[in-house]
């Protein structure tokens, strides 16, 4: 049986033998028997010099439900999701904290850093800073400038 095209173009619709493993927990071996044997369609795909198989999301799930059973399938399926959930989270978390009101003491990090980036005439002296707080300064290796 031959599928048209746009079954293979549509987005979702294949995955690599490997999310096939990961997603379903099949083994390579079952996914060539399922090629042998026909219920798997195939196209071969190359990235970078490095081959893989192109396969139809639902002719997977359909040989894992059948070789491990549809409480295993959702179990794994709602597992993958998640997964895709938790990194999207983490995306959204990550490029809303550049949006963020700098707190005080990133602040007075940063002006630490700051007085550490000038070149010190006497820090080897373990004094304290003026700029900045000694704590601060004696963590970035004590090369504030700022000395009292």
């Amino acid at each position: 049986m031959d599928y048209p095209n746009e079954e293979w173009q549509r987005k979702g619709a294949t995955l690599s033998d490997k999310t096939a493993r990961e997603e379903f927990g099949l083994t390579q071996d079952e996914i060539y028997d399922a090629i042998d044997a026909g219920t798997l369609h195939y196209r071969q795909a190359a990235m970078h010099g490095n081959p893989w198989l192109r396969l139809l999301r639902r002719e997977v799930e359909a040989l894992a439900r059948t070789s491990h059973g549809d409480r295993y399938v959702n179990e794994r399926q709602d597992k993958a999701e998640l997964a895709r959930i938790n990194r999207e989270i983490r995306r959204v978390a990550g490029a809303f904290r550049r949006y963020e009101r700098p707190s005080a003491a990133s602040l007075e990090l940063a002006s630490a850093r700051e007085c550490a980036a000038k070149p010190s005439r006497s820090a080897s002296t373990g004094r304290s800073c003026s700029t900045c707080s000694w704590r601060i300064a004696s963590a970035i290796r004590g090369a504030c400038t700022g000395l009292r």
